[in-house]
């Protein structure tokens, strides 16, 4: 698959799954359960000498939304991928009324599952991408014990997004093959900017990511409320996105974050459009490693 067309090679198929398997290999599965929902966690590494980091994904995602980075970030400590309540291998929540927070219940079971793992009131160091980014900072004002900070195209700043292309709704595809063509849309519409960055791997991961999501993320990224946590909380706090993120306008954004609370770091990283991190492995890797250490 090259980056607009949807037919991809057996083989090159074939070497996206056995590298997310490669990744997946090197970590241990543990499910706990807290009140009836079950949630899937994959543990990386075991040096236990810095606090354990936990990483939380994006919307229609998975814990693959960070399979570019657990190498790298479990080399001197232990790292902890969820996939959250509602998405990929874990539980789905019960349903809210509408107009409810439907985020409380993912905190609540995203918070129980991981204190069974490491213990109640254990510090971390935390960090979340996208909806996982608004999650992670309600999560840590929620839990406390947070000793860092980073978040990547976080959702919840309130401000303007620049969405210049319309998404498509995969789900109302007619078949797969127009499925596909919906998810490739999206991909390079919302999450990568450079195309040569949309190869099988980022598209099987997206692919199954989407397949497996039973939670609305939209409206909590929507809803505002970053700031307000990040004000509460006051610890050590990185901010990245990507210069061409489209879900806001990064640098007036970083540095209005950034003026707003001591504290606090920011880059913008140059190429790269919303899912960073994948885009960008490498900086974004060494970036993060030189914030938490």
């Amino acid at each position: 698959m090259s980056g607009t067309s949807t037919s991809t090679g057996t083989a090159e198929l074939e070497q996206a799954r056995a590298e997310i398997a490669r990744i997946d290999a090197l970590s241990t599965h543990h499910d706990p359960v807290h009140e009836g929902v079950r949630v899937r966690w994959r543990r990386f590494g075991t040096d236990t000498s810095k606090p354990p980091l936990v990483l939380l994904h994006g919307g229609h995602g998975s814990w693959m939304h960070w399979l570019r980075n657990a190498e790298a970030l479990s080399a001197g400590r232990t790292l902890w991928l969820p996939d959250m309540p509602g998405f990929h291998d874990s539980d789905a929540l019960p349903r809210v009324a509408p107009g409810e927070d439907s985020l409380p219940p993912l905190l609540k079971a995203l918070g129980g599952t991981l204190d069974a793992l490491i213990g109640a009131g254990t510090p971390i160091d935390l960090g979340g991408f996208s909806f996982g980014g608004l999650t992670a900072a309600r999560f840590a004002v929620q839990r406390r014990a947070i000793r860092r900070m980073a978040l990547l195209g976080s959702g919840g700043h309130g401000t303007l997004r620049r969405m210049t292309v319309q998404m498509i709704n995969w789900r109302a595809a007619p078949d797969r093959e127009a499925e596909r063509t919906a998810l490739l849309h999206n991909l390079g519409a919302l999450m990568l900017h450079d195309k040569a960055a949309i190869d099988p791997l980022a598209f099987e991961i997206h692919d199954v990511s989407c397949h497996g999501t039973r939670f609305r993320s939209k409206e909590v990224s929507l809803s505002g409320g970053l700031q307000a946590a990040l004000d509460t909380l006051g610890v050590p706090t990185l901010l990245l996105w990507g210069e061409y993120d489209v879900t806001a306008d990064p640098r007036p954004l970083v540095a209005q974050l950034l003026a707003e609370g001591p504290g606090r770091e920011g880059s913008v990283i140059d190429g790269a459009g919303h899912w960073v991190q994948y885009e960008r492995a490498a900086q974004v890797n060494a970036r993060l490693l030189r914030f938490l250490d």
